[in-house]
């Protein structure tokens, strides 16, 4: 093996090599999933604790190119507290001929709502502020994509740290509902009704209603629809809709009147029809929020280009759309 590039060090990480910059320091693995593993890394630059990640086989196909060059590209358009985005992306690699890595360096947040949901009991300001804060995170999303974008929102995807700020995970991995929409992009748990059915026309509100089973979740301390497969949790969703269980109205029951807001606001987000469920706008403005909302820190976001995600391209093209010298300057370009 070569020696590493200049101003790179080498190290293993689980069985794999990482060739990093040398401010990054202090590598340690946090986790990995289909398409990439994590490790969390000190920025010697400016002494904050990052998160990098190492994508598996970028270049392994047109299509494995295509997925990564729009997760960069949507990392580097994402510039919104409560939706993941890019501080870094390096390469180790010298020339297109040997481009065969690149890492992306995210902000390190320590723990996710699933973690924190199994250890610990969330009290209904936080619970009413996690909230508040992944639909601020799908507001800027709806003004940013002319087309149909949805997350894969689960407890996993949601990083909090602990001044208990938000962020949605994967944004990499969204998908583009009139293209590859299916059944299976949200895990099954959260997933809406029209999702399980495969409807052919999908809204917006598809991840409201994750939020919503995320936000009764959170409620009653353990998922609100847990079918074993899809038939089973479209049965579990048909016991719930329309006439809440009498468990899960007692969870709700409170001194606070905020719990009656609370109450309102899942009603109107686990509504079983679309185009009548709840959007983000909507819901951010409902009386549930009415003592932290903001429409300050809501602002509108610069729309995202998808040009380039309907393109097919020879996977030599590909890399050149990620480009060696881009890459490597882009903290020049922030």
């Amino acid at each position: 093996m070569s020696a590493p590039s200049k101003g790179f060090y080498r190290q293993d990480i689980t069985k794999t090599v990482w060739e990093v910059r040398e401010r990054y320091r202090e590598l340690q693995a946090v986790g990995s999933g289909a398409y990439g593993a994590v490790c969390s890394a000190i920025d010697q630059k400016s002494g904050s604790k990052v998160a990098i990640k190492k994508l598996y086989r970028p270049f392994q196909s047109e299509l494995f190119a295509k997925r990564a060059y729009r997760e960069l590209r949507l990392l580097k358009h994402m510039k919104h507290e409560n939706v993941i985005g890019l501080l870094d992306v390096f390469t180790p690699d010298p020339s297109l001929d040997k481009f065969n890595d690149f890492y992306l360096v995210m902000p390190f947040m320590g723990t996710d709502l699933s973690k924190i949901m199994k250890h610990e009991k969330l009290t209904e300001d936080r619970i009413q502020f996690l909230v508040y804060q992944m639909l601020k995170g799908l507001k800027v999303r709806s003004f940013s994509f002319n087309c149909l974008w949805v997350f894969d929102l689960k407890p996993g995807n949601l990083a909090v740290n602990e001044d208990c700020e938000l962020k949605i995970l994967d944004f990499g991995l969204a998908r583009h509902t009139d293209s590859e929409m299916t059944g299976y992009v949200v895990t099954r748990w959260y997933r809406a009704p029209e999702v399980i059915l495969n409807w052919m026309h999908y809204t917006q509100t598809v991840d409201i209603w994750s939020v919503g089973c995320i936000m009764a979740e959170m409620v009653m301390g353990r998922p609100l629809f847990k079918g074993n497969d899809h038939l089973d949790q479209l049965t579990e969703i048909m016991k719930v809709t329309g006439t809440p269980t009498q468990d899960f109205v007692q969870k709700l029951q409170s001194q606070d009147v905020s719990c009656c807001f609370s109450m309102n606001l899942l009603e109107k987000m686990l509504v079983l029809d679309p185009e009548k469920r709840i959007t983000a706008s909507e819901a951010l403005a409902h009386s549930y929020f009415e003592t932290i909302h903001d429409p300050d820190e809501e602002n509108k976001a610069e729309k995202y280009d998808d040009t380039f995600d309907n393109m097919d391209l020879p996977l030599d093209e590909w890399k050149c759309m990620f480009g060696i010298e881009k890459i490597n300057n882009f903290s020049e370009q922030m």
